[in-house]
């Protein structure tokens, strides 16, 4: 079995600036699971009960700019067509996108799910808009399971549990890394009270038909907490991460590669669950699963007409 990398434990926290935090509310959906910015105004975001991308201008709160229907281009079964997209990550123009890769919370298998997707960015007209790139990969988790490295990690049995059971399976975090390779981020299991992360070294070429080839895994301290969402930006990961269950408050937290720091920031009243990092802005936007959240005393997700939906975002500094 090759070395399995661990980081340094967590240190002290980074401390930001203290200034209350900008937020902002777009509508048209609530359970805002997966985001990307397409260019420094811009960003693409997914609602994990759909298979709908909206894009949306990042300075002009209210309604979508755009939209991108991927449920076409995901070879889907008709039973259950939800995905369940929980992850994206940009290498150049090409945007990837994950599943959960689990059950439902009944612990019933769910096909669907399975899938790590691309879209391209197309810049035509006022907003850049998406298109498909390549075709769904529907092999990541049997190359999980068959790879030596993972077995300690238990992610088969794993994988027949709810994903917010204890020792449960789920994936909610993707994030590009500097050489171009894509790193996956668990929210269940969560190994010894470490987050784990499995890169993926062929993001493009998985695209284009070919077996995903894995790298070592990585455990982090994150805490006993899991990733939420993850992604890397001038230097090191930002990793919002959360409890598998989802009782505790989630964190903020930095890894430059080798040291955890956490990131004092407030979350009362939000639920973060993506980030997007905007060319020569100087705060990253965190955006909140907002479907539990009651609007004139309904939830939001089950509201009827997509106008009264919203989600919100928070403006973290970045120093």
């Amino acid at each position: 079995m090759r070395r399995l990398l661990v980081s340094a434990p967590l240190v002290a926290s980074a401390t930001l600036a203290a200034a209350p935090l900008v937020q902002s509310t777009y509508t048209g959906m609530c359970n805002a699971s997966a985001a990307v910015a397409l260019d420094d105004r811009h960003f693409a975001i997914a609602d994990d009960e759909e298979n709908l991308i909206r894009i949306y201008r990042a300075d002009q709160p209210g309604a979508p700019a755009g939209e991108f229907d991927a449920a076409p281009h995901l070879d889907l079964a008709r039973k259950s067509p939800e995905t369940d997209i929980e992850g994206a990550a940009r290498l150049g123009d090409v945007v990837f996108w994950i599943t959960s890769h689990n059950r439902n919370k009944n612990a019933k298998s769910r096909p669907n799910r399975l899938r790590l997707f691309a879209t391209e960015i197309v810049r035509t007209g006022a907003a850049p808009q998406l298109k498909p790139s390549g075709s769904p990969c529907l092999e990541l988790f049997d190359a999980m399971r068959a790879d030596a490295r993972l077995r300690p990690f238990k992610l088969e049995a794993a994988a027949e549990r709810a994903p917010k059971d204890r020792d449960g399976f789920n994936i909610e975090g993707l994030s590009a890394t500097p050489d171009g390779h894509l790193l996956l981020g668990f929210r269940n299991p969560i190994p010894k009270g470490r987050a784990l992360l499995v890169p993926v070294r062929n993001p493009l070429a998985v695209v284009r038909g070919q077996p995903p080839q894995l790298g070592d895994p990585i455990l982090l301290d994150l805490g006993g907490l899991g990733v939420r969402s993850m992604d890397w930006w001038e230097g090191r990961y930002w990793i919002v991460a959360g409890d598998y269950d989802g009782h505790r408050r989630a964190k903020l937290f930095q890894w430059d590669g080798q040291r955890v720091r956490r990131v004092a920031v407030d979350f009362s009243g939000f639920n973060p669950e993506a980030l997007a990092f905007h060319p020569g802005r100087d705060a990253v936007q965190c955006f909140s699963d907002d479907g539990k959240r009651e609007i004139g005393g309904t939830n939001c997700e089950d509201l009827r007409d997509p106008a009264q939906r919203r989600f919100r975002s928070l403006w973290v500094p970045l120093k």
